[in-house]
């Protein structure tokens, strides 16, 4: 029989063994059941499960040097890391060595130990360093066929998968990928960087080439860190600022030699310099499938994309403002958790006496309130209303040009850094509606025949208004007109279209193409910004670039089902909400109607011209400002989003700016 101790040996061997076969058998079911229910579901919750999913919220950043001894250079680097620690608080990394440093911050959420950024990989005779900040909502797929192909994987991170892909297949590894993200890999024995950024431009990118060497930085903060990146504006800085901003030529950054990766694009910086090509971009494709086909298809995206980004091990929440789009997602997404046991936890918005100053528009012809506790009691989630005071949208202006390093929508901006900051005290991550009308056409200038025509970008018909505002002497060196227009025709020229499209259907391809490439990134830009800012996730489901693509097949008589906006979008979807929610009139982002919010913003910029050293004064003309003040009108500056108030709170953002950033005008 053996020893007593002989006889607990056994015995705990066999446990191991018993608990090693059922562990396994366990995780082979789940195999099975992911395998077979890969997809959408046509029961209850709309979604299949997905294992393997990580969240990576944080900060990259680095240098490419052949010249100096970047080892040389710790201050420096850690000033640049530190620059982005709010992208990251948990937890930070560098790899350095003579002529390379990778820098990274990280919001730990999930294989904290296994997930450690920068990530090293030896494959053959080749060494590989990644830092990486994004989510991929296909790794099952793609850790599946690597598996086949002979990689292993040490923990569950997508931050390895990504370098096992890049590892595989390259730079075609992009071409794989659903998600969203911003990444570079350092090849050591070959001495190059790959570079790479999502199809939609979700996660940012920004960059610097100085005497030879490549800086790069998740937001320009990181690269106005380094001693040898002045922040410099030019004359086409002040352009883009007056002329087009808030929004940005695609790729520019403002800062004079600052860039941005614009998105789906990929490349490498060796010691013969940057390469980049764009890996991908909406192609024209003849529609062939019926309406009914048209529709389940559409459905079958939207919630798979959905389902995809609720998986994660910290708390999920959703924005829901009572309009369709986020609407749409909180009811997905609630039958999903409820399918777990869970509760969705939703967030909106409003203003201090907003019902009391609330007046009907053509824009916005009733508020958002009565639709979201609609919402609330129909989809039984944990609701939680923010309510926003005035002096705190007004401080939160500067703290908005912090979180973007750019003067930016105004309020608009603010009061979602405000949001986002009370949202994180209940969550990590939130799901959001952005995106929804830049491809389905629900703005107003896709559907008025007249708007839709005109030359020029269709939020920003203001040209002669904006110029008015510029000092003499930037106005007399440019002609403001050609200048956008330049902008506007290069995107239309760019425009994937067929032989065959109607008059209609190639200017609706031309008016996706702007919208995507130019309204689109500025509000990724301040969804980013604001809410990482408070190191909160925000996802965006719309934005997943298959239904963006499918999308733009889609001829406009089917897409303006109804003669709707959005109408297929609602018809597609209209098992998952109550009528009157489902065919409710598109609201715009909720802002403030409170009068006092126009005063005050007002007697700041008072204050500001009273001084006639004022940074303000160097690029707007004093005359032109005294008479925003005085204005009855309600002048749009960027889209009804930004009117008469936020255009005053936009110009004591530029003042801020050129004063915080102590910006070098040349």
């Amino acid at each position: 029989m053996g020893s007593p101790q002989h006889q607990k040996g056994v015995l705990l061997l066999q446990n191991i063994f018993s608990f090693v076969v059922i562990f396994a058998a366990i995780f082979a079911l789940c195999r099975i059941y992911y395998k077979q229910n890969k997809g959408v579901h046509h029961g209850h919750t709309g979604c299949a499960p997905y294992f393997f999913e990580v969240i990576i919220m944080c900060s990259i950043a680095g240098i490419l040097d052949f010249q100096q001894d970047l080892a040389q250079q710790n201050s420096v680097l850690s000033a640049m890391q530190n620059s982005l620690a709010h992208r990251g608080p948990d937890q930070n990394g560098m790899y350095v060595e003579k002529h390379v440093a990778l820098l990274h911050n990280r919001l730990c959420v999930i294989d904290i130990e296994k997930g450690r950024q920068p990530m090293q990989a030896r494959y053959g005779q080749q060494d590989f360093i990644l830092v990486y900040n994004g989510e991929i909502y296909n790794t099952a797929e793609l850790r599946q066929q690597l598996l086949c192909l002979g990689h292993t994987f040490a923990g569950h991170s997508d931050t390895e998968l990504v370098l096992k892909a890049y590892i595989e297949w390259g730079s075609s590894c992009v071409e794989k990928l659903n998600g969203i993200f911003a990444f570079a890999v350092y090849e050591k024995q070959r001495q190059r960087l790959f570079i790479a950024r999502d199809r939609m431009g979700v996660k940012p990118f920004f960059y610097t080439i100085n005497q030879g060497a490549f800086l790069f930085a998740s937001e320009i903060k990181g690269l106005l860190a380094h001693p040898r990146v002045p922040a410099q504006v030019d004359a086409q800085g002040i352009y883009e600022l007056m002329l087009i901003g808030p929004g940005r030529t695609p790729g520019y950054a403002l800062f004079k030699n600052i860039s941005e990766l614009p998105p789906a694009c990929c490349g490498y910086f060796d010691c013969t310099g940057l390469h980049i090509r764009r890996y991908w971009s909406l192609q024209a494709q003849a529609h062939t499938d019926s309406l009914p086909e048209t529709l389940e298809k559409l459905r079958y995206l939207l919630t798979d994309a959905i389902c995809r980004q609720l998986v994660s091990d910290v708390p999920v929440g959703a924005f829901l403002s009572g309009g369709l789009d986020s609407s749409l997602i909180c009811s997905v997404a609630s039958r999903y958790l409820h399918a777990q046991g869970k509760q969705l936890k939703t967030f909106s918005v409003d203003y201090k006496d907003n019902q009391k100053y609330f007046k009907s528009s053509k824009f916005q012809p009733n508020s958002d309130s009565d639709y979201i506790f609609k919402l609330r009691d129909s989809l039984q989630c944990e609701h939680h209303l923010i309510t926003l005071d005035t002096d705190e949208l007004v401080e939160a202006l500067f703290a908005a040009v912090d979180a973007r390093d750019l003067p930016g929508m105004a309020d608009v901006d603010s009061s979602l850094l405000l949001f986002c900051k009370q949202v994180k005290e209940h969550v990590t991550v939130a799901l959001s509606g952005e995106c929804a009308d830049e491809i389905f056409g629900g703005y107003p200038w896709y559907r008025d025949a007249h708007l839709r025509m005109q030359e020029g970008f269709p939020w920003s018909q203001s040209i002669t208004y904006r110029a008015g505002f510029l000092a003499e002497d930037y106005a007399a060196a440019v002609d403001a007109r050609s200048y956008v227009l330049a902008r506007y025709q290069a995107t239309v020229d760019d425009t994937a279209r067929l032989s065959t499209d109607s008059p209609t259907d190639a200017r609706m391809r031309e008016m996706m193409r702007l919208n995507m490439d130019w309204f689109m990134q500025t509000l990724l830009d301040r969804k980013d910004r604001m809410s990482m800012y408070s190191a909160l996730e925000v996802r965006v489901p719309y934005c997943d670039y298959r239904i963006a693509q499918y999308l733009y097949s889609i001829p406009w008589e089917m897409k303006d089902y109804k003669n709707y906006e959005k109408g297929l979008l609602r018809e597609a979807m209209k098992d998952y909400l109550p009528p009157d929610v489902l065919w409710r009139k598109k609201s715009p982002y909720p802002k403030t109607h409170n009068p006092a919010y126009l005063r005050a913003v007002s007697q700041r910029l008072r204050e500001i011209l009273a001084d006639p050293a004022a940074p303000l004064l160097q690029v707007a003309k004093r005359q032109a400002l005294l008479r925003l003040l005085e204005e009855e009108k309600a002048q749009p500056w960027y889209g009804q989003l930004m009117t008469t108030p936020q255009t005053i709170a936009y110009m004591l953002q530029i003042n801020y700016w050129l004063e915080k950033y102590h910006v070098e005008l040349i």
